[in-house]
This record gives structure tokens, sequence and C-alpha cells, in this order.
């Protein structure tokens, strides 16, 4: 196991249900996890980051989520924040910004609305300049993070129409930050509303990529938050399998344990083979990234709705092999079970993925 897995397994220790009842993950752990440059590790060593490829990542993504889902979507946030800079900064906006986010500070990325989730002609955010000023108006929602973060990426429209991403110092004048009051899933993550009245910034601080269409824009963000979900979904299965596994083999019924029933042993089966497909998507595509692939985006697409709609059905199972001794608040199978249903609506819901894998399907030669 790499020496990374090993420090979070140890970091969390058995702590991740006293955070998720809590609501709150330790802003000292995130501080250090984002100063070891753990928070978003494919970023390059030049700028402080592991350098890590995709596929090793994906692998370590993994693994702190079949330990915390909460602390896995802090992760899948800062490096969102992170590939959006690299794809859509500059240099000196990549140096700064990307270096900021691998000493300690925190990052969250705002995309949807009170009236834009998927349909991002309903956005309302808007990016206008004033010389050498941004303002930036608007309203964001479920922003992963958020609570916690230093910096906001935020998406928004320009005054011609065209699209721009702007970073934003959480603590500046205008911005509020609400806390979503007692959410179902990731219940540690931070999710919080987002209101920016007149918030004014440097126009430097607007990506230079911006004044390409919003969808674009928002595709290259979201691609990151995709595959980082997919792979967080496998750490659920592996969790899920584990815990039931776990139970089946010493809690007895009838005379012998629950695992010597055919219809319990039916359900770890189901279990370990939802695990393996989910694995399996999430390699091919990040292989894709580490090749750079044009079949990246949908194999990423496709990692996601499969691994997400896996993890929501294998947390359901595992939950019925524990019965009643993985109902208690914070049992590592009732968290899975709040937390695996979320990833079905993150990041594009199931729906929008089957209409993305549609059209993929109805692009590809007879």
């Amino acid at each position: 196991m790499p020496e990374r897995h090993t420090l979070l397994t140890g970091l969390v220790g058995d702590r991740a249900a006293e955070w998720d009842t809590s609501g709150e993950l330790p802003r000292d752990l995130l501080v250090r996890l984002g100063t070891d440059g753990l928070l978003c590790a494919e970023v390059a060593a030049e700028h402080g980051g592991l350098g890590l490829s995709s596929r090793e990542n994906g692998e370590f993504t993994a693994h702190v989520g079949s330990l915390c889902s909460s602390l896995r979507s802090v992760m899948t946030s800062q490096g969102m924040a992170a590939w959006t800079v690299r794809r859509l900064g500059d240099a000196d906006q990549r140096s700064a910004y990307l270096k900021a986010l691998t000493s300690g500070g925190l990052a969250a990325v705002g995309f949807s609305e009170p009236q834009a989730g998927s349909d991002l002609s309903a956005m309302r955010t808007r990016v206008r300049t004033e010389g050498d000023t941004a303002v930036v108006d608007g309203h964001k929602v479920w922003t992963t993070a958020a609570a916690y973060a230093d910096h906001l990426v935020v998406f928004g429209l320009q005054e011609d129409g065209s699209g721009a991403a702007v970073v934003v110092p959480a603590d500046a004048p205008g911005v509020r930050v609400e806390r979503v009051a007692k959410p179902s899933g990731c219940r540690a993550a931070g999710h919080a509303d987002l209101y920016l009245d007149q918030v004014r910034v440097p126009a430097g601080a607007v990506l230079a990529g911006s004044g390409a269409s919003l969808p674009m824009l928002v595709a290259a963000s979201l691609a990151y938050g995709r595959k980082s979900v997919a792979w967080g979904c496998v750490g659920i299965l592996r969790a899920c399998r584990a815990a039931a596994a776990a139970h089946a083999r010493t809690r007895e019924q009838f005379g012998r344990p629950l695992a010597g029933h055919q219809l319990v042993a039916g359900h770890l089966a189901d279990l370990w083979t939802a695990e393996q497909i989910a694995a399996r998507m999430c390699e091919h595509a990040a292989d894709r990234w580490d090749e750079g692939s044009p079949e990246a985006v949908p194999a990423t697409i496709l990692a996601k709705h499969v691994a997400a709609e896996r993890a929501a059905a294998g947390a359901a199972t595992a939950a019925q092999v524990l019965a009643s001794a993985g109902a208690t608040e914070g049992h590592a199978v009732e968290r899975a079970y709040r937390d695996a249903k979320l990833m079905e609506i993150i990041e594009g819901s199931s729906e929008m993925c089957r209409v993305m894998l549609a059209q993929h399907a109805l692009a590809l030669p007879a």
C-alpha cells in the first residue's frame, strides 16, 4: 500500500462517524492534507503538488472514499478547482493559484444556482469588467467545501454572453457563505450556498480561458469532478463489501453464519461484482486521461454513471445484509447509504449521464 494511503488511514482512524454526525471536518486536517499536496495530488511538483497520474490519484481517491466520503468530497472540490486553473489559467495564474492550493489554501467551485443545475442557459451569475476590476454578482447553491474554502472558483456569464471563471477570495467584501442545513449525504463536506453581491476582485482573477462558451468552460471543470466522484464510488463499494462480508462471516442465524445462506451469499457476490465493474470503468477512464485520448470524456461520463449507480445499489445491498447492525447513525454502511445516493445526483445526474452517453452512441460509426 502506498505511503499516502497508510497516512490517510491513520489520520482518519475511526473518526469518520463523528465527523458525519457533527457535520464538520477538522480544519487542521484539511490544511495539513492541502499543504502536503494530497488534496489535489495531480498538480505538478513545480506548483507544489505530487504530480500523480490520473490512475494513481484515482486509486488514492478511492481509498479516501472508502474511509470518509465527506473528506473525499473536499478532495474532489480542491482537485476540481486546481484542474480548472490548470485548464483555463495562464502561466501567471497557474503559478499563483496552484501554489495557493498546495500550501494549505482550500477551494470550492460554484456551478449550480437556484434555477440552474444541468441547464446552464439559466445561469444568472454575472461577471463584468470595470477597468482593472472584475465585479461578480450571483447566488450559487450546494457548493461543496465552500464552508471551508479560502478561494471560490465561480462560473458566470460576461456582458457579451460568453462564459467566465473567476477566483474570488471567500473573505472578500460582498461574499456571504451560508451552510446547507443538515444535508443527507456527505454531511461534513461543507456544502454551502454562496451569495455574491457586487464583489470586486482584480481583473486578473478572471481566468484567461474565459470568453469561450459557458458549457465549454464548465465541461472542463466537471470532467475532473466526474472522475473523482467515480473513484469515490469505488471506495464506497469497497467499504460496503468489507462491512457486509465481515458481518456475514460472524453473524449466525439458524445455526450457521449468514454467509452460509445462499441468498445472503448472493448479496455478497453482487457487491463484489459491482465493485469490480466500477473499478474497471474508472481504470479505463483514468488510462484515457493519462494517454490524452479524446475518448477520455465519454469514458469519464461512463465511469461516473456506472460507479454511482452501482454504489447506490451496493450500499442498499450492504444495508440489507447488516440489517439493524448497520442502521445506527454514522455507521459505515448507514453513511454509505446516504452518501451514495448523492453521488447519483452531483457532477451530472444519472439522467444527464444517460443523455450524454446516448449522444455519444449516436455519434459512433455504424
